[in-house]
C-alpha cells in the first residue's frame, strides 16, 4: 500500500498568505512525478498556527526520487517569491517536521 508524508509547518499568522501563495505558484509541479498519488495543503481553522502538507506516494522510493530531483527544484526561489531565480526565499514557516505513515486501510465514497 501507499505511504503518506505530512510536512507539519508552524506558520505565524503574518506569513500565512506568503506560504499559500508559494504553494499556489508551485501548483502542479509534483503531479506528474512517478508514484505520486495525492496532495493537499491544509490551513488551520482555529487554535493553532500549524499547516499540514499532505502527500501520498506509491512507495518511499518514489518520494525519495522526487525529493532528490523535482522536490529540490520546487523548493528553490522563483520570481513570484520575490527572490532572485534559484535563490532560496526566506521561509514562511518557523518550524517544520516531516511525519511518515503507511496506509494500512482506506475508503472512499461508493461509486453508484
Amino acid at each position: 500500500m501507499s505511504i503518506v508524508k505530512i510536512n507539519v509547518l508552524t506558520v505565524p499568522e503574518e506569513q500565512r498568505e506568503t506560504l499559500e501563495k508559494r504553494f499556489a505558484n508551485r501548483a502542479g509541479t509534483v503531479d506528474g512525478s512517478d508514484g505520486f498519488e495525492w496532495f493537499e495543503l491544509l490551513r488551520p481553522v482555529e487554535g493553532t498556527d500549524t499547516y499540514l502538507v499532505y502527500t501520498r506516494w506509491r512507495a518511499e522510493e518514489d518520494f525519495q526520487n522526487w525529493m532528490s530531483g523535482m522536490g529540490q527544484a520546487a523548493h528553490r526561489g522563483t520570481p513570484q517569491d520575490g527572490s532572485p531565480q534559484g535563490e532560496r526565499p526566506r521561509p514562511a514557516a518557523t518550524d517544520a517536521t516531516l511525519w511518515t505513515f503507511e496506509v494500512v486501510q482506506q475508503s472512499g465514497p461508493r461509486q453508484d
